[in-house]
């Protein structure tokens, strides 16, 4: 039995639902960003303590197929921006509609509609909040920055960030880094 978890976005994310989920004696099976796989069966006794504990951590259990989709989205877009051993430039669309096995065009459609924003925007503001990560170690250079994340300049990246931020990276960088938002948020 597949559980689908709202707002995981990263590994510190997975420990935590899975501790929930040992906590009411499921018997996890796999869990993925997103996806929590147990041994059936469960009481819904279960389900109601995961449900409650779930939302003390800012997680919600999935129902609607709808939803669910968007989060896959989510997910799949946070799993290739953030990923240090992605070498290749990939398009974002082919990639999408290729892991769903669903048109891109009606994914689209729905992401929208559920979020308000299209796929290509909320593309754009993780990639940025991945910048103002990426700025705040300090370690590589705004160029390697852009290479990583598949800019095809600086000058995209810095329109780009100061369109999302209303700053420069440089003039974030020197700022204190005090606005980050979490990935969940965006």
């Amino acid at each position: 039995m597949v559980f689908y978890v709202k707002n995981m976005v990263c590994d510190r994310c997975k420990l935590v639902v899975g501790q929930v989920f040992s906590h009411a004696h499921f018997q996890i099976q796999q869990i993925q960003l997103g996806e929590v796989e147990v041994a059936a069966p469960v009481t819904a006794t279960q389900i109601a303590e995961v449900t409650a504990r779930l939302q003390e951590y800012g997680f919600e259990l999935l129902e609607d197929k709808r939803v669910r989709t968007v989060e896959k989205i989510k997910t799949l877009v946070l799993a290739l921006i953030r990923s240090s051993s992605l070498e290749l430039k990939v398009n974002y669309s082919d990639y999408l509609a290729e892991q769903l096995s669903r048109d891109y065009n009606g994914l689209s459609t729905l992401f929208s509609s559920l979020e308000g924003i299209t796929i290509e925007q909320y593309i754009i503001r993780q990639k940025i909040e991945r910048v103002k990560e990426l700025l705040t170690y300090d370690e590589l250079s705004l160029s390697q920055i852009a290479d990583k994340l598949h800019y095809s300049s600086v000058a995209h990246l810095s329109n780009q960030f100061k369109k999302i931020t209303g700053t420069t990276p440089s003039q974030y960088k020197l700022s204190g880094h005090k606005n980050r938002q979490p990935l969940d948020a965006i």
